[in-house]
């Protein structure tokens, strides 16, 4: 319960900055790969959530790159929110104080998820059928 406080505490704190990234994909792409490398730094302090944040970065990759769009816009906002929280080190507890730097980080990232659960399955079933019908595609070519 503390943890859902923080990460909603988080998440309202970078609300008003996630317009910045919604219209611009270039914007986004840029945030989006700066999150992939904090996350690549940080994979042990991330272990927990680790396939979740990757399907997260997925879900906003291929929206930026209009592959997806079938996530609704208010879940988009949660995304770029939960993500430039996670990349900008003015959080509520710094990423430099060692074993709490990271603590509001997943409480974000894991509101966010939670709040968009729904969302990310449909993304997940989406994904892996068009996996299946790519591979399909390439075996008869």
């Amino acid at each position: 319960m503390k943890n859902e406080k923080l990460g909603r505490k988080g998440y309202k704190k970078y609300k008003n900055k996630a317009s910045d990234y919604l219209n611009d994909s270039d914007k986004a792409s840029t945030l989006l790969n700066d999150a992939k490398k904090k996350a690549d730094k940080k994979k042990g302090a991330l272990d927990e959530i680790w396939e979740k944040i990757q399907l997260f970065f997925s879900i906003f990759e291929d929206w930026i790159k209009g592959n997806y769009k079938a996530v609704p816009t208010k879940s988009i906002i949660m995304i770029i929110v939960a993500i430039v929280y996670f990349v900008f080190p003015l959080d509520l507890l710094p990423d430099f104080i060692i074993g709490l730097g990271f603590i509001d980080d997943i409480a974000v990232l894991g509101f966010v998820i939670n709040q968009i659960n729904n969302d990310l399955n449909d993304y997940r079933e989406w994904k892996n059928s068009n996996s299946d019908n790519d591979s399909k595609s390439k075996k008869n070519s």
